[in-house]
């Protein structure tokens, strides 16, 4: 594991890390910071050739995903602060 995988990710950080694999191809990896946590997002084993189409909808998804969580978590911040007023 190098330093970058061993530092915590901010949350909302997508990390795509990759290495050579024994037969030619790429084991590609996918993570995710929360805020408590860091979670697996994906892992391809074994990629051959350009692997970024196979990876790049993970990626789009993902980063989709965190943009509406993010405007849901200010939603209620905005609310619970109007309903304590």
């Amino acid at each position: 594991m190098t330093d970058t995988a061993a530092a915590p990710l901010r949350p909302g950080s997508i990390l795509l890390s990759w290495e050579s694999d024994l037969q030619g191809g790429m084991n590609v990896t996918a993570r995710l910071g929360l805020a408590a946590t860091e979670v697996l997002l994906a892992n391809w084993p074994g990629l051959l050739g350009d692997w970024t189409p196979v990876v790049h909808p993970t990626l789009l998804e993902v980063t989709g995903l965190h943009a509406a969580l993010s405007v849901a978590t200010d939603a209620l911040h905005l609310a619970n602060h109007l309903a304590a007023n």
